[in-house]
């Protein structure tokens, strides 16, 4: 077994391999850039490395600076997570030439199964079912729309060395074949390094569904079942599950001995996945094969319990599997949301910044018979750069049944804290109430059929617009009293807290009456109808636990001018509890327009202003695209909402551009 492992990652993968290769009782070295010097993953391993800059380009993509933290620190294996290096073929065959054990499969695998030309034509000549597509190099973008109108729309356009949904575009047209091909290759380049495109037929009404597979350096090579990570935006994984809902044995099977037939091609050994594009009849056509863990790994190994990693270190170090396909059991199920630095109420735009508070929902089991589990590289403190991928942490939970883990998971998004950026706990809270979700009824197309005008948060139903005035009042009524017990007052001078209030939420207004009640307070509308509410909250607590008559919930709440601000389930709401004559006089106040910013083009994220695609004067129209931002190695393109022409130009290419920003004005 090794003594020492390199980690040639950052973040949350680097966290979760020092986790493994401690339990194993083998030492750990983290590596790290001027951006992440006090990062969690330095913190936890026993030995850190500085490699470089904060641009991963020139740190955590050096293979250079990563054989000088081998050389300085004795390190005899090296995991390289996910992305940055870690399907890399020539720093694989680095680390041979070196005598250093890379934890991965062979440099022969990683090259023929990165390119996603050559992986299809081994996949075919392996028996396993591809796409329809050209998959031959495409050389520009006239070529492209030959191409793409010769499959017939639709077509997908494809990065060569892609991964991580990075240089893929979706043509439904030709406009649409020639603006992806530019954009697919800009992104491909800056990306990887490699601007090679190709295309292949667009299948409608997909699922994409991956096969985990494990195998040693001896030729066993078994499948560890399947992972449905249809739930994607711009084709990056947002939620991911195992088992899939729509897959039945016999697919998972045929699905398994296709995914072990390209492995054993290839001669696979390690942690591998191969992507399947799963349409409503369950035929299946092969994607890509991933040559290292993926980032949805974990819940795989809540269904198997079996740990990957460690599964990954002891094949890199020679031992030999210690199971058959025979003893591979799927036992309950598993749900992973992915925590983003990303502003769900921006159109997902990436948010960068300090986390002032960061606290997860706790770790293990619970009494229902769930699990959760959160594995993250940052802490509260934390700053969340530019420079890389604007994943937070990615939060499991596990119960023996699908509707039990998806409960389990909106209860612990619930009491997920996470304040100081922009992020997408409203939006996960919200899809796991999504009566398309939770009945499996999953395509590609989810978020773009269900939020089709992105997301504003959820709107809440009466029952639910009651559930937060009461607690609204109950808040409130907590807070008044809490008021009155000034410390040396006169019992007979203190001021009386009225029973009757006004509970303003959006439009809607609740007359109540409040009073005491057991542990908490009885809220009774003017219908008749009341609600008892019981609660841990005290002011200043950003988190507390309600008990609204026969249901618990946890609620975020805060301050928001004389209102208070609830959040829960994706519902982001200010309630105000008035008397009745000063909520008489609210409603007679006249609403704060906010500005007009028609005229502006506003940076709609913290990145780099890459291209400007007008002049001062020029006319644009409808649609036209205006400049070009990058942030977190995404490419934006920000196009004209309406006819008009170009007064002023502020920013210039290259430029660091802060949120709203002003970029350029028309007239």
């Amino acid at each position: 077994m090794f003594k020492k492992i390199l980690i040639a990652n950052r973040g949350e993968i680097a966290c979760r391999v020092i986790k493994t290769a401690h339990r194993l009782g083998i030492a750990t070295v983290a590596v790290y850039s001027d951006a992440d010097r006090d990062a969690l993953h330095v913190r936890q391993a026993d030995e850190a490395v500085h490699i470089g800059p904060a641009a991963s380009a020139q740190s955590y993509l050096r293979i250079a600076n990563i054989l000088d933290a081998i050389a300085a620190t004795g390190a005899d294996a090296v995991h390289p997570g996910y992305g940055f290096l870690s399907e890399n073929s020539n720093f694989a065959d680095a680390l041979k030439a070196k005598g250093i054990a890379f934890i991965g499969p062979s440099p022969v695998a990683i090259e023929a199964m990165g390119d996603k030309i050559t992986s299809k034509k081994i996949a075919a000549s392996a028996g396993v079912s591809t796409v329809p597509g050209h998959m031959a190099l495409i050389e520009d973008a006239e070529e492209a729309v030959r191409i793409a109108a010769e499959i017939g729309f639709p077509v997908m356009i494809k990065a060569s060395a892609g991964g991580g949904g990075k240089g893929m575009r979706i043509a439904w047209n030709e406009v649409g074949a020639r603006e992806g091909f530019h954009s697919s290759r800009n992104e491909a380049k800056n990306a990887f390094g490699d601007d090679r495109i190709f295309i292949e037929k667009f299948v409608t009404e997909p699922r994409h569904i991956e096969i985990q597979v494990l195998g040693d350096q001896y030729g066993n090579i078994v499948y560890l079942g399947e992972r449905e990570c249809s739930i994607q935006r711009r084709n990056q994984k947002i939620i991911e599950e195992a088992p899939s809902p729509f897959i039945d044995e016999a697919t998972r099977h045929a699905m398994g001995k296709q995914a072990v037939a390209l492995a054993k091609a290839v001669g696979y050994h390690s942690a591998g996945t191969v992507e399947f594009i799963v349409d409503r009849d369950r035929n299946f056509y092969f994607l890509e094969m991933n040559t290292r863990l993926q980032v949805e790994h974990p819940v795989t190994e809540l269904v198997t319990g079996i740990d990957l990693v460690e599964e990954m270190i002891r094949i890199a170090a020679g031992e030999k599997l210690r199971f058959g396909q025979e003893d591979v059991r799927l036992n309950g199920w598993a749900v992973e949301s992915r925590l983003y630095a990303e502003d769900p109420y921006r159109n997902f735009l990436p948010s960068i910044g300090r986390l002032t508070r960061y606290r997860p929902p706790a770790e293990g089991a619970d009494a229902d018979g769930s699990l959760i589990r959160n594995d993250t590289g940052v802490v509260e403190g934390s700053e969340i750069s530019m420079h890389y991928d604007p994943m937070i942490a990615k939060l499991c939970a596990w119960a023996p049944d699908r509707l039990g883990a998806i409960n389990a998971m909106g209860a612990a998004l619930d009491n997920f804290e996470v304040e100081g950026i922009g992020h997408n706990l409203p939006f996960l809270a919200a899809v796991m109430d999504y009566p398309r979700f939770r009945e499996g009824r999953l395509t590609t197309a989810f978020i773009a059929e269900e939020f089709p005008d992105g997301f504003a948060g959820v709107s809440p139903t009466d029952a639910d617009e009651r559930k937060l005035a009461a607690l609204a009042a109950h808040i409130n009524w907590k807070l008044q009293h809490r008021n009155v017990l000034i410390s040396g007052a006169m019992d007979n001078h203190r001021r009386k807290v009225s029973s009757d209030w006004i509970v303003t939420l959006g439009n809607h207004a609740f007359p109540v009456a409040v009073c005491d009640h057991e542990n908490g307070t009885a809220v009774s509308f003017d219908d008749g109808s009341v609600l008892s509410v019981a609660s841990d909250w005290l002011p200043g607590r950003p988190l507390a636990h309600f008990q609204i008559s026969a249901e618990s919930i946890s609620i975020k709440t805060s301050r928001s001018g004389t209102g208070y601000r609830l959040r829960w389930r994706g519902m982001d709401v200010v309630a105000h509890v008035r008397s009745p004559p000063i909520a008489e006089l609210a409603r007679l106040m006249p609403k704060k327009q906010p500005p007009d910013t028609s005229k502006l083009l506003l940076c709609p994220m913290p990145g780099v202003l890459t291209a400007i695609a007008v002049g001062e004067g020029d006319a644009v129209e409808a649609g036209q695209i205006l400049a070009t931002v990058e942030a977190m190695k995404m490419e934006n393109v920000l196009r004209a909402e309406r006819k008009g022409s170009v007064k002023h130009i502020a920013g210039t290419a290259g430029m660091n551009m802060a949120v709203d920003e002003l970029i350029m004005e028309f007239n």
